[in-house]
């Protein structure tokens, strides 16, 4: 057993959320968590952060035209 509260998780994302039965089973549970607003507690990327990573990791790192 998983552990997991499937019927819970099935009533939330198809009836809370909406979800089809396809969408649903399509969802991995922490996509599913995501969405519920549970789950993900780490802090958003501040701008600083993300011009560390930009310099870090360049989307043309040559400077080549693609």
């Amino acid at each position: 057993m998983s552990g997991l509260d499937w019927p819970g998780m099935m009533r939330a994302g198809m009836t809370g959320l909406r979800l089809t039965p396809d969408q649903f089973w399509a969802l991995t549970p922490a996509e599913l968590m995501v969405m519920l607003g549970r789950g993900a507690t780490a802090t958003p990327m501040g701008r600083a952060r993300l011009e560390e990573m930009l310099a870090a990791f360049p989307d043309n790192p040559e400077g080549n035209e693609t």
